[in-house]
């Protein structure tokens, strides 16, 4: 016959709250890990594709430490021939003396010493345009990828813009060979991570995509949508960011506004990434 024993009772209630205690923390972990947040150090400069204005210029070299910084240019996500006519005298980088072209569609060399030697002591570095996947291919997860994490760990600043602002996102959109109108594409939806827990679209003014990110969070409810207007930019420092630029930036998040799955901030509003709110 069984007999009612207390103290096996007290370890039964014991191990019922040692595993609601884990689960608690795995919860605790995954809301952490699936955070919305901007670099540790260092800032970002993302503009939504078109006309890089000068007040955004002027904020992306005042970032590196002035005209006298080093600065480093990577056009790879244009196309070869787009590529070809670079030269110091054609970059976008007004009249700057300190400025190193960096660009290959070969990842062995993007791995080499050789090779990432001037992001070593680079204080700023810039993204041109063209397809995400070019970044992908020649970058992710290779030497240039971590030393360009350094430029920001001691404190410089990545800019881009088009390709080059939504490679900087840990979630990658338009990454597909086939075309930019596809949003997820399976083999390019990582991007280098600069901006955690986001997704960010460009052009969204001209090409109408307002509400193209959307279909990502919809698929992704962790993620948080960023889009910028042409000629507009977002300036992440830590977990904040200001608006700067002639246009709009939308926030898609997963809820509903007015209607809408997004709402806009606009020049001089600043925005906060960990609270997913407006400051």
């Amino acid at each position: 016959m069984l007999r009612y024993s207390p103290r096996c009772e007290k370890d039964k209630k014991l191990r019922k709250h040692f595993i609601v205690f884990i689960v608690v923390l795995g919860l605790i972990a995954s809301i952490s890990l699936a955070q919305t947040k901007g670099p540790r150090k260092g800032s970002l400069v993302i503009v939504g594709g078109g006309r890089v204005s000068q007040e955004i210029w002027d904020r992306f070299i005042m970032l590196a430490g002035g005209p006298q910084a080093n600065f480093v240019f990577i056009p790879t996500a244009a196309p070869d021939p787009v590529n070809n006519q670079q030269s110091p005298e054609n970059l976008p980088f007004f009249g700057l003396k300190n400025v190193t072209v960096l660009h290959t569609r070969d990842r062995e060399r993007a791995n080499s010493e050789e090779f990432i030697a001037p992001l070593r002591k680079a204080n700023g570095v810039w993204f041109g345009g063209g397809r995400q996947w070019r970044l992908v291919d020649s970058y992710l997860n290779t030497l240039t990828h971590k030393e360009l994490q350094a430029v920001l760990d001691r404190g410089g600043v990545i800019g881009g813009t088009s390709a080059g602002a939504s490679i900087q996102a840990s979630y990658l959109v338009r990454g597909a060979r086939e075309g930019n109108q596809l949003m997820m594409a399976k083999g390019y939806e990582v991007g280098l991570g600069f901006i955690k827990n986001v997704a960010i679209d460009q052009h969204l003014n001209t090409r109408k995509r307002e509400d193209d990110l959307q279909e990502v969070i919809t698929a992704h409810p962790d993620l948080l949508g960023i889009g910028l207007d042409e000629s507009t930019a977002i300036v992440v420092r830590g977990d904040l960011f200001e608006v700067i630029g002639a246009g709009r930036v939308a926030i898609t998040d997963g809820k509903n506004h007015n209607g809408s799955g997004h709402y806009f901030l606009t020049r001089g509003d600043h925005f906060d990434l960990k609270k997913r709110d407006k400051r």
